[in-house]
This record gives structure tokens, C-alpha cells and sequence, in this order.
């Protein structure tokens, strides 16, 4: 493999949290500042960041995807949500900062209840959307405290060894992969943001720039984004904020003469241009601070969501089949991988962190894997019962016999993004595991079957995926499924299935992930996770109106070692021996000889 798998190394060292806890204090004392909120995000509010922008692991250690943190003078919290209940406790100074729940209570309920009257809470609103800062300034003054815009990020001016912005070169995506040309998007979003009576729509959601302009880059860990900001401008030209190390003779021929590339420290002043001007801005994704700059200028800002991301949700017939392909490659590294562990894991010595580096060897093998589109989420046992558990040098455990294990993981291709979840064991399940997991099977079979008119939405459809386990007083508290971009982040919007109300339709072309799951804190944890796409309606026979349906896309066999078979319907079965069929039938020709004959086995008629 190119690298070794990234570990999520335990970093908490009461020696340096402490310093620079204290150095960041006198910085806020120095500032006139009574408290400092630190959220896991950064100008251009990404869900991974580069190294330069990872401000809360630098000051607590914790390396999660989500989180937040409060300073004040005399406490310190750390705010993170149940994937990372564990991982927060080791790698976080406990003592420097309480470990507090993100979803239940959150900066934002702590800070009413723990800052003083009078007291100056600071904020850096670059990091902070507009809709965000705005709910952290209704906390805050509920307290009877003040929320105070910092010039500067205070963490920037105590990290003396802060690495510098990343600077490689961006690439541009080509039109056989895109499926559509750069052009074509511009003009087509263009009037978009015209028939919403607008002159220009800013842009600072990174996958949405990238989209739009067809081209990718290296700046985050595992989604191929170049960070940058964006101004759409009505007539289809686009004013994009770009380090200029990052462009090339290359790009610069891509993007054309309606591109026009600027120094990102223009931003600001080129909001400041844009008074009197009606502007498209999304308060949930723009930052608070280039809101209030558009305000002082005098523009008309417009909120509504960024004109670009149901566009780029609904995936183009190329698209669609750079994904499938990617798939097909993706599943035959996955299936290789499953007829290792089958071998490997009775022994009694394989490792969590051997399985996940040993997968990934797997998917650099076929040649195309740019990346992981995150990091392979591989846990044993209790481990598995931790949705979204990071394994480190100190946590991880051995994949033992009669014991669960869970390994979700995806890669990053040129032609698509993959995100695939199988749980398996070695040895013999209990009937309790069993059940679990054949519950969770017919929640993910009944999504898979869905037929659904035009304008249902994913939490329509969340229901179908839990009642095999609601009907037995069980449930999960992820959501079933998420979207997933074409060579872009592995977690899209607008669309998901959850309870979440949320109100995007499902559309076709639209990926999502089918991913019900059950876990028993302490014990085992299963999840099955396919991605599929949304079909174009069609005529159901006798019907009076046209139905959508799932098309799974994901191939890689299903233990039927942990399948009880007399819960299944015959419909189920049929659907289960369908989908094997056409996994081996798709990878045999993909595999080496010792994997094609395990997979014979693996995905037999039940």
C-alpha cells in the first residue's frame, strides 16, 4: 500500500494540554475576553479539515469528525456526541476538560448555564455559519453575557507550530467523468439564481465549487477538495477565491476566460462590492462573517439553500456509471478482503488495526483508489457497538472467535465514492446476535425494495428500515442513510433518510446510503450498509401513478453465518439470493481463484 492505514493516535498529554490551555487563556485575557468557543469547523465549515484548521484537536487532542469545545477562565468543557464517547476519553486531559454530551446539551445549554453575567464570550465568525452564530448568540445572552465577533482566531495566535495551508495543485475533472461540462453548470445554475431574482449567489460550501467548476484537489484528508470561496455571478461567470499555488497553466486553460481567479485575502472586499445587489446566501452553510459583511455593504441578502447542491445530489447518467464501476472495483478489493479475515481471524491473532490496514492494501491493489473517503471504522465486539469508534494503538483488540465484528470503510475513485458497511464473525453467533442481525437484514431488504412516488422523502422511508426492530422493542440512533457526492465528500446534503423531518424529496440520480444497524453497548454491534440511486419513475402495471425505486449499487456478500433463515419472508429470501447471485456473478471474474471459491460459498441460496 502507498501509506499505512492513518491511526487515531492517543494524543492527551496533561504536559502540553495544560500549556497550551493556559497560553490560549492569556490570549483571551489579552483580548479582553472572558471565554472562547472552539467548534470542529473552519472557514469553509468542512466536516474533514487540513491540518492547519484541526484547532480543536491541536488544543484538547481529540481527533473526531464532530465536536466543540468552551474555555472560560477557571472551567473547560469538550462537547461530543455518542460515536466518540470512548475516543474523547482517551485521547482528551479529562481533567482540563469535562466530557459533555454535543447532541443533548452542546455549547450552546452549557454556556447558559455556566457563563457569568457581564461576561464577554468570544467567537471567531469565520468558523461559525451564520445561522450557528446566530443560536450561540441567543444562548449567550440568555445567560445575561455577551457575544463578542474576535478579529483573528485566538488559537492562531498561541500555535506557534501551526502547520502552514495546504498548496497542491488542483486538478481539473474531466467531462467524461463529470458527465457535463464546467460551462454547462455555470449557465444552467445561472439561471437558477436569476429566477430566484438574484444578481449573484455566494458559494463557500467547498463540494459545491468543486462541482460546479470540475475540478478536485488534496486539501482535506480523504475528499478530494480544493478550499476555496465562490461568487456565481447571474450572467454564469464565477469570481473563485483560490490560493494561486494551487492553479496551474493546466487549470487555467479547464476554467476559461468566465472563471476569474482571485487572491482569497480579496474576499471580503469583493462582498463589500456587492451593496445594493440581491444575493443568494445559505445561512446554514455561509459564514456569519461574510453575512455581515454582505449587511454592511448594503446588499439584499436572499436566504435560501446554495442553488448548487440539489444539482449536484441528482447524479447525471455518467455519473451514475462511474459509480457503478467504481463499485464493481471497490467490491472485488471488500470481497478479497472477507475471504482473508475468514481465514485469518480464527487463529486467534488478527487486529483491528491489521483488518483495517489489510483492507485498505486491498483497495490500493486495483490501481485507481485516490483515497479512503474516511477512516475504515473497524471494531470487534464491544468495539462494533460504537457507530462510528476510531481504533487507536491503545484501544485496539483482537478479532476473536464467537465475536462480532464490524468494519465500515469506502474508498475515493476518479469515477465515484464508495461507503460500505459488513459484519461478520468467525466462529459460532449466539441466537441473540443472530436475531439482531437478521432484524437488521430485513429493515435493509425492505429500503432496498421500496417503490415510492415522486416528492416522498427519506424520513417517509426511515420507518420501513427500524420496524423489523421496533417489533421487538429495539431500535438504532443513527440515521438509515445519507448522501454520498461522485468523487466528492462521502457525506452529502440536501438529501437523507432519518426521522430527521427533513424536507428535500428524494430525486433521481440521488445516491444514498441503506444502512440500518443494532447495538448492545458492551457486547456486539451489526450494521449493513449498500448504496443505491434513485431510479427515474416508472409505470407499475395496473398502477395510476409512476413509482421510484433503490437500485444497489454496493457488491460485496452478506455473512449468512450470522442469518436466523426462518425469520426472513419468502419475498426476503428471494431478494437476498437475487442480490448474492449477482454478486458473484459481477466479482468472480474479479478475484483471485482462493477468493472466487469462498465466494461459491458466501453467497449460496438460502
Amino acid at each position: 500500500m502507498d501509506r499505512p492505514y492513518q491511526l487515531f493516535e492517543d494524543l492527551s498529554d496533561a504536559a502540553t494540554a495544560a500549556p497550551r490551555l493556559a497560553a490560549l487563556r492569556e490570549e483571551l485575557a489579552r483580548r479582553g475576553l472572558d471565554g472562547f468557543v472552539i467548534p470542529h469547523s473552519d472557514e469553509y465549515q468542512s466536516e474533514y479539515l487540513p491540518a492547519c484548521n484541526e484547532r480543536l484537536a491541536w488544543l484538547t487532542s481529540f481527533t473526531g469528525s464532530a465536536g466543540a469545545a468552551m474555555v472560560l477562565k477557571d472551567k473547560a468543557a469538550i462537547f461530543v456526541d455518542g460515536r466518540y464517547t470512548l475516543q474523547v476519553r482517551q485521547q482528551t486531559d479529562t481533567k482540563l476538560f469535562e466530557p459533555r454530551d454535543l447532541v443533548s446539551e452542546g455549547p450552546n445549554a452549557w454556556l447558559e448555564a455556566n457563563a457569568q453575567k457581564g461576561a464577554r464570550i468570544g467567537y471567531d465568525p469565520w468558523v461559525f455559519s451564520a445561522a450557528s452564530a446566530e443560536a450561540l448568540r441567543q444562548s449567550v445572552e440568555k445567560a445575561g453575557a455577551t457575544l463578542v465577533a474576535t478579529d483573528g482566531n485566538p488559537i492562531d495566535a498561541v500555535w506557534l507550530d501551526r502547520p502552514a495551508a495546504p498548496s497542491d495543485k488542483a486538478k481539473p475533472h474531466p467531462a467524461e467523468m463529470a458527465g457535463e461540462s464546467a460551462e454547462s453548470k455555470r449557465t444552467r445554475i445561472a439561471e437558477e439564481v436569476k429566477k430566484q431574482g438574484a444578481d449573484a449567489a455566494m458559494i463557500s460550501q467547498t463540494d459545491s465549487i468543486c462541482w460546479l467548476l470540475n475540478v478536485r484537489g488534496s486539501d482535506t484528508p480523504h475528499t478530494p477538495f480544493v478550499l476555496s470561496y465562490a461568487i456565481l455571478n447571474a450572467d454564469g461567470s464565477v469570481d473563485w477565491f483560490v490560493d494561486a499555488r494551487k492553479t496551474s497553466p493546466e487549470l487555467s486553460k479547464h476554467l476559461g476566460n468566465a472563471v476569474r481567479v482571485r487572491d482569497p485575502k480579496e474576499f471580503a472586499t469583493a462582498l463589500d462590492t456587492l451593496g445594493g445587489k440581491t444575493v443568494i446566501a445559505d445561512p446554514n452553510w455561509t459564514a456569519a462573517a461574510a453575512f455581515a459583511r454582505l449587511d454592511e455593504a448594503g446588499a439584499h441578502i436572499k436566504r435560501a439553500p446554495d442553488p448548487i447542491q440539489l444539482a449536484k445530489a441528482c447524479k447525471n447518467a455518467v455519473e451514475t456509471e462511474g459509480a457503478r464501476q467504481a463499485h464493481i472495483r471497490d467490491g472485488a478489493a471488500l470481497t478479497r478482503f472477507l475471504a482473508w479475515v475468514s481465514r485469518e481471524a480464527p487463529n486467534g491473532h488478527l487486529t483491528e488495526i491489521e483488518a483495517a490496514e489489510a483492507l485498505e492494501g486491498y483497495r490500493r491493489q486495483n490501481g485507481a483508489l485516490t483515497d479512503l473517503s474516511f477512516d475504515s471504522i473497524s471494531g470487534a465486539a464491544p468495539h462494533a457497538a460504537l457507530p462510528h469508534y476510531r481504533v487507536t494503538k491503545s484501544s485496539n483488540r483482537r478479532i476473536n472467535r464467537d465475536e462480532i465484528y464490524l468494519i465500515d470503510s469506502g474508498g475515493q475513485y476518479p469515477d465515484g465514492t464508495t461507503d460500505v458497511t459488513r459484519t461478520m464473525i468467525a466462529g459460532e453467533p449466539t441466537a441473540e446476535m443472530k436475531d439482531r442481525f437478521t432484524r437488521v437484514l430485513k429493515g435493509h431488504i425492505a429500503l432496498a425494495m421500496m417503490r415510492f412516488p415522486e416528492g416522498t422523502t427519506g424520513a417517509a422511508l426511515d420507518a420501513f428500515a427500524r420496524k423489523p426492530l421496533w417489533d421487538a422493542g429495539l431500535d438504532y440512533d443513527h440515521g438509515t442513510g445519507h448522501g454520498v457526492g461522485s468523487y466528492l465528500s462521502v457525506h452529502e446534503g440536501p438529501q437523507n433518510i432519518s426521522k430527521r423531518p427533513v424536507l428535500q424529496p428524494l430525486k433521481p440520480g440521488m445516491i444514498c446510503s441503506n444502512e440500518p444497524g443494532y447495538y448492545k453497548e458492551g457486547e456486539y454491534g451489526i450494521r449493513i450498509e449498500n448504496l443505491v440511486v434513485v431510479t427515474e419513475p416508472k409505470p407499475i402495471p395496473d398502477g395510476d401513478r409512476p413509482m421510484m425505486e433503490f437500485e444497489t449499487i454496493t457488491l460485496a456478500p452478506i455473512d449468512l453465518n450470522l442469518v436466523e433463515v426462518k425469520l426472513l419472508s419468502d419475498e426476503e429470501r428471494v431478494w437476498l439470493n437475487q442480490y448474492h447471485k449477482r454478486v458473484r456473478e459481477t466479482l468472480s471474474s474479479q478475484v483471485d481463484p482462493e477468493t472466487r471459491e469462498w465466494l461459491q460459498h458466501a453467497t449460496r441460496d438460502v
